[in-house]
């Protein structure tokens, strides 16, 4: 009998795993699907700037004080920034390059989002 039994198990054990495993991959391509739907170019642009700039959009903002993506208002927080922390007048060095760090970042931000707004100019015009 305990044979039995444990042939029971494993043949639940098998059905449910693949339940499982079905329903994984239906989950998978559903939330594929949904991200395809909403754009997802400008966003893989965005990751992909974050990576390669070393910061993330927010950590950017929080640096320069900055809510949106402003550009006036961006430039006038760097500059006073920079300033602020430039080492002739006892500034940190260190702090004075995450300033720039995050000033390239936003303005990366800025320029994918622009390319994004012209893309969906041409395509809004055909």
């Amino acid at each position: 009998q305990a044979k039995y039994l444990a042939q029971i198990i494993l043949v639940g054990a098998q059905v449910v795993g693949r339940a499982f495993m079905r329903a994984l991959r239906q989950e998978f391509a559903a939330s594929q699907a949904a991200a395809n739907a909403r754009g997802r170019t400008e966003r893989t642009q965005s990751a992909a700037a974050s990576r390669i700039i070393g910061i993330s959009l927010q950590e950017a903002q929080q640096i320069l004080n900055v809510t949106s993506l402003n550009p006036e208002e961006i430039q006038k927080n760097y500059d006073h920034l920079f300033k602020v922390n430039d080492k002739s007048v006892g500034g940190s060095f260190y702090l004075q390059s995450k300033v720039v760090r995050a000033k390239e970042r936003l303005d990366e931000e800025l320029r994918i989002q622009a390319k994004g707004d012209k893309e969906k100019g041409r395509k809004a015009e055909t």
